[in-house]
């Protein structure tokens, strides 16, 4: 991607100009000028480390698509990826697109139910699995009628229903394949939205969108994806933020990723790999950046190389900004919005504009975005509101391959989601004169309370500002008086005050920071929050919780 001095110029002049000819695999892998440089570091919590350049990743996953078509895998089939960050992950997904087959990315943390409706739904005909997931995989094998074959890594005791991943790469010499020659409208995902304001969607992707993340990862990562770079994030590659907007972005543009299989986040661990891998660039949930403010001074513990952090899925509240700029000399924490169907398409750029607090920032290079009057889009009219109007935000891409091909087999959904050339987001916010967008919240989850329309997410930032607060949920709750009332799920601090004390502390602290009509009238404590696999608090099962009175 070309580098543009203003962001005017930028708008003005970016094209997307996708090639005529595209596969991820060779992207990633073939193109650079040294293919023996490393391309993924690979690290382990039992202090095993390992590398892998472009040129073994790529012997890897030729031996894999090989070994995967031994088992009846061809174009357009779909193979599940149930793999931590491991190298197996990657070198799954390259291996599919050599075969032109479609990836399924899926994470370990799914229990049975949430395994069994993807598998089923996305018509899995193999799925490579990690052993922590075996049981659960054999618990609903039989309810996914198209799953043929399991694969699991690490494994030496292989039986008639499950195959080594390691003797499915022992193919022979002779048994190479020709890489599929695709294009950037091949099928190359279908990806699981979070399933945060219903059921799951199956969104069926091309291998443009792999272009379009590198394009924003390029973006919000301050132009510093090149060879010279070195890319961690902790969340989970099966999330497309993490999978294309870090780990495929990377190598798009000839850096090195770390691998690190963690099964949570511990800020010293991270920290530890910070500087042990000197990671330069870092995409890193708001909930992880809450956790490593634990850490009083880092700077004189590590020897941190960091220069950019990209924050994406949750809200980025104003005393992480802080926290950044006063603990961690010279790093740039820059946010990106973006959805699984959408792309990631607005970032706080600070090489182009000032970061202002609180905001989304402004539309990258190749998309337009508006805001609808959100009634009218549900009527299927796209109704521009005037600036500093709350509305639905809605883009339109300058190429339609770099958004999502439909919703697996939804197709009045599909329909749904384009309103008049607009892609509706679901999401509300206001634009402000100097192009700057603001998010209030989800539209599914606006609490209107004595006529007020409230955004739970702006409550749970400002209930956040409370040192004594790890996460926080906000519902709105039927009341005779008011309509609704506003109700917070809190997860306290382990030396936090009594419940009653920080009660009365948090909605002053809200007070403070909102209106007045915006604090919790009701705040319950629970010991964790239920969150989505990308970290966004589940706003459904809170009202579910509120339903049944309280958290099970």
């Amino acid at each position: 991607m070309p580098d543009f001095e203003e962001y005017d110029e930028a708008r003005d002049e970016f094209t997307w100009d996708l090639p005529t000819s595209y596969n991820p695999a060779v992207d990633f892998l073939r193109k650079h000028d040294d293919p023996d440089r490393v391309a993924l570091e690979q690290a382990y919590p039992d202090g095993r480390r390992d590398q892998y350049t472009f040129r073994e990743l790529d012997q890897l996953s030729d031996r894999l698509a090989a070994g995967l078509a031994g088992l009846g895998v061809e174009a357009g089939d779909r193979v599940g990826v149930v793999v931590p960050q491991k190298p197996q992950n990657p070198v799954t997904h390259l291996a599919n697109w050599k075969l032109g087959a479609v990836s399924v990315p899926l994470t370990v943390l799914f229990g049975t139910d949430a395994l069994r409706y993807r598998l089923d739904d996305a018509g899995v005909t193999v799925a490579v699995i990690d052993p922590a997931v075996r049981d659960d995989i054999d618990a609903v094998r039989d309810d996914c009628s198209a799953l043929e074959h399991i694969v699991e890594i690490e494994t030496d005791a292989p039986t008639d229903d499950v195959h080594a991943f390691e003797d499915v790469l022992a193919v022979p010499e002779d048994a190479a394949i020709d890489t599929y020659d695709s294009t950037p409208a091949t099928d190359t995902a279908i990806l699981y939205t979070s399933g945060s304001t219903g059921p799951p969607k199956g969104v069926r992707h091309s291998h443009a969108l792999w272009l379009g993340r590198a394009a924003a990862a390029y973006n919000f990562f301050d132009h510093g994806l090149g060879p010279d770079a070195t890319v961690w994030t902790p969340a989970d590659w099966a999330w497309g933020a993490a999978l294309g907007g870090t780990l495929f972005a990377t190598w798009h543009h000839g850096g090195t990723v770390v691998g690190y299989p963690a099964s949570g986040f511990d800020a010293d661990e991270a920290f530890d790999l910070l500087s042990e891998f000197g990671v330069t660039r870092s995409f890193m949930p708001a909930t992880a950046l809450r956790m490593l403010m634990d850490i009083e001074v880092p700077t004189a513990t590590y020897d941190l190389d960091i220069e950019t952090l990209a924050v994406g899925g949750e809200s980025l509240t104003p005393e992480i900004v802080d926290w950044v700029v006063d603990t961690l000399d010279s790093v740039t924490i820059n946010e990106f919005y973006g959805q699984t169907e959408l792309n990631l398409v607005v970032a706080t750029n600070s090489n182009w504009f000032d970061t202002q607090p609180g905001s989304m920032g402004k539309p990258l290079p190749g998309y337009d975005l508006t805001i609808l009057d959100p009634d009218a889009a549900d009527r299927g009219v796209a109704e521009p509101l005037s600036t500093g109007e709350l509305g639905e935000i809605a883009l339109r891409p300058h190429d339609r391959s770099v958004f999502f091909d439909e919703y697996w087999h939804m197709p009045e959904k599909t329909a749904a989601k384009e309103v008049e050339g607009w892609f509706v987001t679901g999401d509300l916010a206001r634009q402000d004169d100097d192009g700057y967008v603001w998010f209030k919240s989800r539209k599914d989850d606006v609490i209107i309370t004595s006529g007020y329309r409230v955004g739970p997410m702006e409550v749970e930032s400002a209930i956040l500002e409370h040192p004594a607060v790890i996460q926080a949920g906000v519902i709105g709750v039927p009341d005779d008086t008011r309509g609704e009332i506003i109700k917070a799920y809190v997860e306290p601090a382990e030396d936090a005050p009594a419940h009653g004390t920080l009660r009365s502390e948090i909605k002053s602290v809200v007070r403070e920071h909102l209106a007045e009509y915006e604090y919790p009238r009701e705040i319950e404590f629970a010991d964790t929050l239920p969150q989505t696999t990308s970290g966004k608090i589940r706003r459904k099962e809170l009202q579910e919780w509120d339903a049944d009175s309280g958290p099970s």
